[in-house]
């Protein structure tokens, strides 16, 4: 691994704040002549780009007078003699250009502009504009070339009508000076046949120069999208507001909604390229549990009898001990009986670790359970809480048959996400039928938690914790939808009779798992709406570290800022590490979030409660749970 100077990569520079060359793709938008010499559609043309989300904005300046030698002009083939008096009515004068250039700097969008000439160049100079591009045509014009090279800006390289051996040439002289180059392949013909276009070619680049990117010219958007999988770290595409228009570009570029779709795809490509590492996501693990096999026995086994093979039968879900460590457990002695069709428990293959806490533990906390397994969880810790989770299921079992009639601890409920029939809980959903269904049913939750409440004399409101909805499949929603959304959540709520509890969303991260997939979160992820709407709703917020660390990753806001911002209007957190843009649920340790730093924080509102929610922290025993109590005691 090479690197350069400022702890950059050797394949990686700067033009402004965009990171050439790194995991992200530079996207230029060429308008090039395709204004057909208006200023006010150049204009146009920058805004629409703006729109789009483009990178930059691109366009070309030349003096016609000096690129065409005055002896040549009488002798002109017909295609020569159509191109000049084109270029004549297309071009913008240089003060325009200084406007354009001024225009983009006013609207935060880079300004790009190939010169054609050496009169060109010095004009661009006295703009000084941040970098340059040469043009596929002037790739052997050593004279603008080396004057380009002793501006001492990064400059991208077009490589149609080139051969390898003029490329290498071309190249050498920018590396020789040091110079920070991207070498783009193209194709120069308008539009561009695919079966010319010949994407491999990238390949050979990238033994030639660290950087390569792509300038095409063909039809759609199929192409660019696989140069940039190809290893193109720049896309250039030509863009114009009608094809039909008079000029050589417009049949070869891009409309507003084909430039729009291509930066999406650009985008979304980025996340989807990764790191080459193979590892299972968060929803590949819920998908592998629900799908994948446990060993489960298949009859009785008596207690002191050794496991053997014939004593497992492998079923789905695969919460259990994977059928890959069956001959670990073989042999090991049955410490009480396992009934037929149970899952072979987990602690035959993992020593139960014992729970440490010390004894000044500043916070009160608790650990998450369920109905049935309450008992067992509570004999493992003393804690002060318990936050049941709910699934629909649970809401229909007779809860008092699994639990003490007197139980000292405080009591919180987690609501269900998922209720009979696939129904996600969604107080924001447009669907008024649907709403309706989601408001009976997280009644129902709060029904249900007033009579749990009666075996817990200790709590006088227990806090219910909901994921109140808000969330879509393809689009993170815009902000007048997200207002709307808001102001329905604010409509079900005055239907729902929560007085005799305390009703606490949940803060979301960005891209929340349903079903084994991603989808997108769009109420109570970002600080400020939840401080607006926590005080618009008059309810308190349970604040999830995971959740809301992804949340404010996905956005570059600072997380500790968020946890200090919204500690005034918690009253439960939720404690767990996250990784990447959607790891949520880690183990306190095995992710990103600085626990140090945050219980820096939290230690100074020691009257919020809070629990580990680790996923699958309840197995063997707790043994998650444990192993997060732990770790935070660590931090404490």
């Amino acid at each position: 691994m090479v690197f350069l100077y400022g702890g950059l990569m050797k394949n990686q520079f700067y033009i402004k704040d965009k990171l050439i060359g790194a995991d992200k793709f530079f996207f230029i938008s060429e308008i090039g002549n395709n204004h057909n010499g208006s200023f006010e559609r150049a204009i146009n043309m920058i805004d629409l780009a703006i729109k789009a989300k483009v990178d930059c904005v691109k366009f070309q300046i030349r003096d016609l007078e000096k690129l065409y030698s005055k002896t040549s002009k009488k002798s002109l083939d017909l295609s020569a003699e159509y191109t000049i008096d084109l270029l004549r009515r297309t071009e913008l004068t240089l003060s325009e250009h200084k406007k354009l250039f001024n225009y983009c700097k006013q609207k935060k969008i880079i300004y790009l502009c190939t010169p054609w000439d050496s009169k060109s160049l010095k004009f661009l100079e006295s703009l000084n504009v941040d970098f340059y591009k040469i043009a596929s045509a002037d790739l052997n014009n050593y004279s603008l070339i080396e004057k380009i090279i002793k501006t001492k800006k990064p400059t991208l390289i077009s490589t149609g009508m080139s051969t390898i051996h003029e490329i290498k040439k071309t190249y050498g002289m920018f590396k020789k000076s040091k110079i920070n180059t991207v070498v783009l392949h193209c194709n120069s013909t308008y539009p561009a046949p695919f079966h010319d276009i010949n994407l491999n070619f990238i390949k050979e680049l990238k033994k030639i120069s660290p950087i390569v990117g792509y300038s095409g010219h063909e039809r759609g958007i199929g192409v660019s999208i696989a140069a940039a999988a190809l290893g193109a770290k720049v896309i250039e595409r030509h863009f114009t507001l009608d094809r039909s228009m008079e000029g050589p570009d417009h049949a070869a570029s891009l409309t507003f909604e084909e430039m729009k779709a291509l930066t999406k795809n650009l985008r979304d490509l980025e996340k989807a390229l990764g790191n080459g590492k193979k590892i299972i996501t968060q929803g590949e693990f819920i998908n592998r549990e629900n799908l994948s096999k446990s060993i489960v026995a298949n009859k009785d086994i008596k207690k002191n009898e050794k496991l053997k093979l014939s004593h497992f039968d492998f079923k789905s879900p695969g919460d259990g001990i994977s059928p890959q460590y069956t001959k670990k457990i073989i042999g090991k002695k049955v410490i009480e009986k396992i009934n037929k069709y149970d899952q072979i428990p987990l602690h035959y293959l993992n020593k139960n670790k014992k729970l440490l806490i010390k004894k000044n533990f500043p916070l009160t906390w608790g650990v998450p359970v369920r109905f049935y397994d309450f008992l067992k969880i509570k004999s493992q810790f003393e804690c002060k809480l318990f936050e049941f989770h709910l699934s629909e299921k649970d809401q229909q079992l007779d809860f008092k048959k699994f639990l003490p009639k007197y139980n000292s601890e405080k009591l919180v409920v987690h609501a269900p996400e998922l209720y009979s029939n696939s129904h996600l809980l969604d107080l924001a959903s447009n669907d008024l039928e649907y709403r309706n269904i989601s408001i009976d049913n997280l009644q129902k939750t709060i029904d249900l938690t007033e009579k749990l409440n009666e075996l817990f004399p200790n709590t006088v409101k227990p806090i219910v914790i909901a994921n109140l909805g808000g969330f879509s499949m393809d689009n993170e929603f815009s902000k007048i939808k997200k207002l709307k959304a808001y102001d329905l959540l604010n409509q079900s709520l005055k239907k729902i009779n929560h007085k005799n509890v305390t009703l606490s969303p949940q803060t979301m991260a960005p891209y929340p798992w349903h079903f084994g997939g991603q989808r997108y979160q769009n109420l109570f992820v970002y600080i400020d709406e939840i401080m607006e709407w926590s005080k618009n709703l008059g309810l308190p917020i349970c604040f999830d570290t995971s959740h809301s660390y992804l949340a404010c990753k996905n956005i570059n806001y600072d997380f500790f800022k968020f946890t200090k911002k919204i500690m005034s209007v918690t009253n439960h957190i939720h404690i767990a590490d996250a990784y990447g843009l959607n790891g949520e649920g880690i183990q306190i340790g095995d992710g990103e979030i600085n626990f140090k730093k945050f219980f820096d924080i939290y230690r100074k509102y020691n009257d919020i409660t809070f629990i580990p929610e680790i996923w699958q922290g309840h197995k063997n025993n707790g043994e998650g749970f444990k192993k997060a109590l732990n770790k935070i005691n660590y931090f404490i």
